[in-house]
């Protein structure tokens, strides 16, 4: 039983989250209908492709707090290339690079220089933050008609194609999956988050390694950058306050550890899931703002409590 609950445990949370709201006779034929289930997919594809990169990390036992301000920086270079005519596939390649290059930094001055992931991210949220008000003279970036703008597009809900975002969400959670369970790389990863000295005694690059977990997080940061550029047609530096709970708290919420080695993609797309069909369901309910923040809030304390619950099982 406890095998299948820590198995099947974030796919019962799902199921228990819409059971919830649909018990509403006000909501249930709309929150239950197809175009509210693709509404919730678009705006689930944010949040899976951060939390990826996320479990990549807390896999590792390290923890990135800057995720928000590296997607604003992003968003707003994709802007600025677009505004110069760039070539979409050089948009694409320079914003991902430009997350890569942050996770890089970060990966750097953690692993390169044995420093705490939380005070490095933590200083690189308002460095990456600045940054982007700085190439934005602090205003929004606007632009012509882009072919990135259909990437995200909700304009007909009812139609059953869904948008190129959740497309490429989908085939880089397959591509994350088959990287941790069927590689060397993926393999180093869970042994550095399960006892970092033993897996250097064991002949695992850890510096190097965890450098590069660092960077491919930030690529998938900065694609998420690329899906928020998307979805609001304009680089603004101000976006994405706070947005790192969100992923953090859907890796949690997925049966990972912020303890490290422990984790999986399903469970970290199932908690994005979880965050997304939270926002649905309390906006469709009409609930203000300031009560969808303490339930979100209250969402990431339960995560964070059933993660120490499972660490202390484990020990």
């Amino acid at each position: 039983m406890k095998k299948l609950l820590s198995k099947f445990g974030p796919f019962l949370g799902l199921l228990l989250v819409i059971g919830l709201f649909s018990l509403s006779g006000e909501i249930r034929d709309y929150f239950l209908s197809y175009a509210n289930f693709k509404i919730i997919l678009t705006q689930t594809v944010i949040v899976a492709i951060g939390a990826l990169g996320m479990t990549l990390i807390i896999i590792s036992g390290g923890i990135d707090l800057s995720v928000g301000s590296v997607i604003a920086l992003c968003s707003v270079v994709g802007a600025l290339l677009i505004q110069q005519a760039w070539p979409l596939v050089a948009v694409v390649l320079m914003v991902i690079a430009a997350g890569g290059l942050v996770g890089l930094l970060n990966g750097a001055a953690i692993a390169g220089l044995r420093m705490t992931p939380f005070i490095i991210t933590l200083g690189m949220l308002g460095i990456a933050r600045g940054a982007a008000k700085w190439l934005a003279n602090n205003e929004t970036v606007n632009y012509d008609a882009s072919p990135l703008n259909g990437w995200m597009t909700t304009a007909d809900p009812f139609g059953w194609a869904l948008p190129a975002g959740a497309w490429v969400a989908l085939a880089l959670a397959v591509l994350t999956a088959v990287m941790l369970r069927r590689t060397v790389f993926g393999r180093h990863i869970f042994a550095i988050g399960s006892n970092e000295a033993t897996a250097r005694l064991c002949g695992v690059a850890t510096v190097r390694t965890k450098i590069l977990i660092y960077a491919l997080a930030g690529c998938c940061f900065g694609l998420a950058g690329l899906m928020q550029l998307s979805r609001l047609r304009q680089g603004d530096p101000t976006v994405a306050i706070g947005v790192e709970l969100d992923i953090i708290a859907a890796v949690i919420i997925g049966g990972a550890s912020l303890s490290g080695g422990v984790g999986t993609v399903l469970g970290s797309m199932i908690g994005a899931l979880i965050m997304a069909v939270l926002r649905n369901g309390s906006q469709q309910m009409g609930w203000p703002t300031y009560f969808q923040e303490i339930i979100i809030g209250a969402v990431i304390i339960a995560a964070v409590f059933l993660d120490r619950l499972r660490q202390a099982k484990r020990e």
